[in-house]
């Protein structure tokens, strides 16, 4: 007969948070909980479908969601593009069942039980990271840790510079944030937690998730300074509350509403809450939990009901919850309606320009015309921005810590101060990476145009944040000066030889390099024309000549087109150039005329408009001649325009520190380097 031994091997202590864990699962079951559950319940059902995914931050931060949006949160599920709702932004990204499953409890549409079973597939709107787009009560795409705190600053003032010129009565809202340690880690959250500290974003309150954990564990192995200390240095009001505790949540929540400052709420929660194994360890942040895990963690939380299915009555709480602002919005409507600034206010939000917003712009282009001014196009950039900011009161201007060099000031133009949001122009300091996400936050707010500045090669610092205002084409507006050797003597650090084609690589993203003067005023009017996606100016520091004699039609708005034909027959070599690089070209030009050569010129300021025009128009500005491509950055991309029989006369490497001119010499971007190559191309054909 078999007998069975006794165990004796010792039981595994618990660890902290399994013995936290079950403290809190010990307390009264209370309706607020249950409603909680319900996302928990959620999220692990979802990822557990898609067999992919990251159900430890929604089971963790169910409490603190479920708080906001039952009791906090200003918004109404039948209009969730409401102007003056809250904003919620989940800028970790990851743990968007959080958000989707928020979007299903409250009777958003389009966000049903469909939807939720098919998370992460293909054409749900309910994809692994929040897809701006997708719901329309989805404020921003995140996923990328830090870009969606930084880009609710940008909306947080938004809100503040609208109020100031609307009036309260028409917005008058709050922007909350659930952010994890990974977005407090990123160095964007820094540069942007800083400057709305500074700005004093009052209505800014952020919902730290402070689990401790990460991808490769505990956030002590690599991080261990004191947040809310850092906060507090950055001018924000700070608080540390147990995370699964409604009433400490409601209560730091009610704090904020009534500080002066921004607000940092550290919530302790345990990642993966419920989960008897995995909870409060990195196994439940990027995996399903699998179905032993989750029947355990359903069975502690005394979740009973079906995957994907929620109780009628609690169903019905947070449906009531979706409906709480209701009545608010429907006042709004009705202050909206007897607004003395209705008309604007809507032409505002709506993204439309203001009628006979180019008067002024056309009046100087014809100036230009006249007196064909020698320019940087930095300048004339300025000069552009003279004409547009008084005529688009939606445009709000910026740089860097780089306004001079820039020019993206406007006299007359009053700055945003802390507590004072007035102006049109915002000093960001030296936070390229901030600035940008801020700005995609005040386009996707809504009512601004943002543009601002910096040199071109620190677009690098930007890049992520320009990436995402292409991927939900946003109207975002870069003015990028210094854009080659041409600046000089600063050396090669500040000389971005590589940084067109980079930008160019990014999809729907339009970089317009002007030639001249009118050129420039022509790449404005398309990039504040352009409603779905970022623009990018890439501007001189030094003069260039004046190349157009006319002022009529916006010759840029096609993105490439012939300049000065060849003279005496067909074209023998079709020179193409960008930027300061054209002037290059028709010098080239008229050396190869009285060499007896027939070039034609080509400016292509913009190679994506060029690109989105008919095959027919194409062909005809490039031609069928030999063609040679002049810049001054690396031929990388080039090939797209050049063809097999072709040349490109540029950069093949780092610049260095010399005046302009003699750097344009020492590289061989010379009218001469031109005429020489156009001789071995079409001598060739002979």
């Amino acid at each position: 007969m078999a007998t069975t031994e006794p165990d004796t091997q010792p039981r595994a202590e618990p660890t902290a948070a399994q013995a936290a864990q079950a403290a809190i699962l010990a307390r009264p079951a209370t309706e607020e909980r249950r409603m909680a559950d319900a996302i928990r319940a959620l999220a692990m059902d979802a990822v557990e479908a898609a067999k992919s995914g990251h159900p430890g931050m929604p089971m963790g931060m169910a409490d603190a969601a479920t708080v906001l949006w039952s009791k906090f949160l200003k918004y109404d599920a039948a209009d969730p593009r409401w102007p003056d709702r809250d904003r919620f932004v989940l800028s970790a990204g990851h743990g968007s069942m959080l958000l989707y499953s928020l979007l299903h409890l409250t009777g958003h549409a389009g966000m049903g039980t469909e939807e939720l079973r098919r998370f992460r597939q293909l054409h749900s709107p309910a994809a692994g990271h929040p897809e701006f787009g997708e719901h329309p009560a989805i404020e921003t795409t995140t996923g990328p840790l830090g870009q969606g705190i930084s880009t609710a600053v940008g909306m947080a003032l938004a809100e503040r510079m609208l109020a100031s010129r609307f009036g309260k009565s028409l917005v008058d809202h709050r922007t909350w944030v659930i952010a994890s340690d990974g977005d407090l880690q990123e160095g964007i959250s820094h540069e942007a937690a800083s400057l709305a500290g500074h700005l004093k974003l009052e209505k800014l309150t952020v919902l730290w998730d402070d689990n401790n954990i990460s991808i490769d564990g505990d956030t002590s192995l690599s991080f261990s300074e004191d947040v809310l200390k850092r906060f507090q240095a950055y001018g924000w009001a700070v608080r540390r509350v147990d995370g699964h505790d409604h009433q400490e949540l409601a209560g730091a929540m009610s704090q904020a509403l009534r500080s002066r400052k921004p607000t940092l709420i550290a919530c302790r929660t345990i990642i993966g809450f419920a989960a008897p194994k995995k909870a409060g360890t990195a196994a439940s942040h990027g995996a399903p939990l699998g179905g032993d895990e989750i029947a355990a963690a359903k069975s502690a939380l005394g979740w009973n009901a079906e995957p994907f299915t929620v109780p009628e009555g609690l169903k019905g709480r947070w449906e009531e919850a979706g409906r709480r602002s209701a009545g608010t919005r429907r006042s709004w409507l009705k202050r909206l309606a007897k607004h003395p600034m209705r008309a604007d206010f809507e032409l505002a939000t709506a993204g439309k320009l203001p009628e006979n917003w180019t008067e002024a712009l056309n009046a100087l282009r014809a100036e230009w015309a006249e007196a064909k001014p020698k320019l940087a196009t930095r300048v004339a950039s300025q000069k552009s921005l003279e004409a547009l900011v008084p005529a688009v009161p939606e445009m709000v201007g910026g740089s860097a810590d780089l306004t001079g060099s820039n020019n993206t000031n406007v006299k007359g133009i009053p700055v945003v101060r802390p507590g004072d949001y007035g102006g049109r122009f915002v000093h960001w300091g030296v936070r390229e990476h901030g600035m940008a996400a801020a700005m995609n936050g005040m386009a996707l707010h809504g009512g601004l145009i943002p543009y601002s500045g910096t040199f071109l090669v620190f677009a690098d610092y930007l890049r992520p944040a320009l990436r995402l205002a292409a991927l939900m084409h946003q109207r975002v507006i870069h003015v990028l000066t210094h854009d080659s050797i041409g600046l000089g003597e600063d050396g090669p650090t500040h000389q971005p030889v590589e940084t067109l084609a980079s930008l160019r690589a990014i999809p729907n993203c339009f970089v317009f390099r002007p030639a001249d003067a009118m050129e420039t005023a022509e790449c404005w009017e398309m990039a504040l024309r352009r409603a779905d996606g970022p623009s990018v100016l890439a501007l001189t520091r030094q003069g260039v000549p004046a190349l157009r004699e006319e002022a009529g039609e916006n010759r840029c708005a096609r993105g490439g087109y012939v300049l000065a034909e060849a003279e005496g027959g067909e074209r023998q070599v079709t020179l193409i150039a960008t930027g300061s690089e054209v002037s290059v070209a028709v010098a080239a030009r008229k050396a190869l005329a009285e060499a007896g050569i027939r070039a034609a010129v080509v400016s292509l300021p913009s190679w994506e408009l060029f690109a989105a025009q008919d095959v027919g128009y194409r062909a005809s500005v490039l031609g069928a001649a030999p063609r040679i491509g002049i810049e001054a950055a690396l031929p990388f991309g080039w090939e797209r325009w050049l063809g097999e029989r072709s040349a490109f006369v540029g950069m093949q490497g780092f610049g260095a520190s010399a005046p302009a001119e003699a750097l344009f010499e020492h590289f061989g971007i010379t009218p001469a380097a031109v005429v020489a190559a156009a001789r071995k191309l079409v001598e060739g054909d002979r």
